[in-house]
C-alpha cells in the first residue's frame, strides 16, 4: 500500500468501520494509501452490546495489506466519545485530512410502537453523532487549511419504508451535509453524503419486511420490484474513495446513492410550483385554497411519489 495510492499521506477516520459498508470503506481508504482510523463500538445492528473485535479485525486486515491503521472502540453518541476519536487520529499519525461519518443503528418498528429509549438511540447515534465528530473534527481540519466530510445517509431520507426514528435521524444528516457545506465554503472543506444500499446486517432481512409491508397495504408490490438489489457492501467504497481524493477538490454539497454497480446524485430540494397572493389583501381564505391548489401547486401530484 505505502507509496502509491492516491491518499498517500493522508489521515482518515472511519466510524462504524468494522462490519459492513464501514468495514469497506475503511480497507478502500486504506488500499488508497490513507493512514485509518477504525472507529467500531461493536454494537449489535439495533445498538446493544460492544466488541472489541470488530475494529481489531479491520486494523489487522489492513497492517497485513501494508497500511497503517489504530483502532478506536468510542461512542459517537457521546461528546467526549467524539471529541477523542479527532484526538486518536492527531495523536496517532499527526494530523486529520478525511472524516467518514458512517456510524448508524437502526429498530424496526411502526411510530406506535416505537419507545422513548428507540428514539434517543437512533437519533443519539445517527445524527448526534455525526455531528458531533464534525463538531470536533473542524477546527483540526481548519487549522490545516483544509479536508474532506463524507456523511453517510439513507434513502430513506427521500423515500420512506417506515421506521420514522431513522428517516429523521437520516433527514437531519442530509440537512447538516447542506449546511456545513454552504459554512465551509471558503475553508478548503468539502461536506459531502452517501446514501448506500448494500446487503449488511441491517437489510439482510428486508424482503420479509417488504413482504409484510406489501401485506399491511403500506408498500406496492410495484414499489418493491423497483426497489435496488442489495450487493456487496465494498462496492459502496469507491465514491468514499472519489470523495477523499484530489479529484473531487470542487464537489460539495452533493448527496450521492451509491451501491452494486451505480453511482447517483440526488438533486437539492427546489420549490416546485408556487402561487401568490397580494399580501395586502390578508391571508389565503381556505375556499380559494380548496379551489386553487388542486389545480396549481398540487396538480399532478396528487400522490407522493415515494408513497407509490
Amino acid at each position: 500500500m505505502a507509496g502509491q495510492g492516491p491518499l498517500e499521506g493522508r489521515v482518515a477516520i472511519v466510524t462504524g468501520a468494522g462490519r459492513g459498508i464501514g468495514r469497506g470503506e475503511a480497507l478502500a481508504l486504506a488500499a488508497a494509501g490513507a493512514k485509518v482510523v477504525v472507529n467500531d463500538l461493536g454494537v449489535d445492528p439495533d445498538g446493544a452490546g460492544t466488541a472489541a473485535g470488530p475494529a481489531d479485525e479491520v486494523v489487522a486486515a489492513i497492517r497485513a495489506a501494508g497500511g497503517e491503521a489504530v483502532a478506536s472502540y468510542e461512542s459517537v453518541a457521546e461528546w467526549e466519545g467524539a471529541a477523542r476519536v479527532v484526538a486518536t487520529a492527531v495523536e496517532a499519525f499527526g494530523r486529520l485530512d478525511v472524516v467518514v461519518n458512517n456510524a448508524a443503528v437502526v429498530r424496526q418498528h411502526k411510530i406506535e410502537d416505537a419507545a422513548e429509549e428507540d428514539f434517543d438511540v437512533m437519533v443519539g447515534v445517527n445524527l448526534k453523532g455525526t455531528f458531533a465528530m464534525c463538531r470536533h473534527a473542524i477546527p483540526v481540519l481548519r487549522r490545516q487549511g483544509g479536508g474532506r466530510i463524507i456523511n453517510t445517509t439513507s434513502n430513506q431520507w427521500a423515500a420512506p419504508l417506515g421506521n420514522a426514528e431513522y428517516a429523521l435521524s437520516k433527514g437531519g444528516v442530509t440537512s447538516l451535509t447542506y449546511a456545513l457545506a454552504w459554512e465551509l465554503q471558503n475553508d478548503g472543506i468539502t461536506v459531502n453524503a452517501v446514501a448506500p444500499f448494500a446487503l449488511t446486517r441491517m437489510t439482510a432481512d428486508q424482503a420479509q419486511r417488504d413482504a409484510a409491508r406489501i401485506a399491511e397495504g403500506v408498500m406496492s408490490e410495484r414499489r418493491a420490484r423497483a426497489k435496488e438489489p442489495r450487493a456487496d457492501a465494498s462496492l459502496v467504497a469507491p465514491i468514499v474513495v472519489y470523495l477523499a481524493s484530489d479529484g473531487a477538490a470542487d464537489v460539495t454539497g452533493r448527496v450521492f446513492r451509491a451501491g452494486g454497480g451505480k453511482i447517483g446524485m440526488y438533486s437539492h430540494p427546489v420549490e416546485a410550483r408556487t402561487i401568490f397572493r397580494d399580501e395586502n389583501a390578508g391571508p389565503w381564505p381556505l375556499e380559494e385554497l380548496v379551489e386553487l391548489l388542486p389545480r396549481t401547486v398540487l396538480a399532478t401530484d396528487t400522490k407522493a411519489p415515494h408513497i407509490v
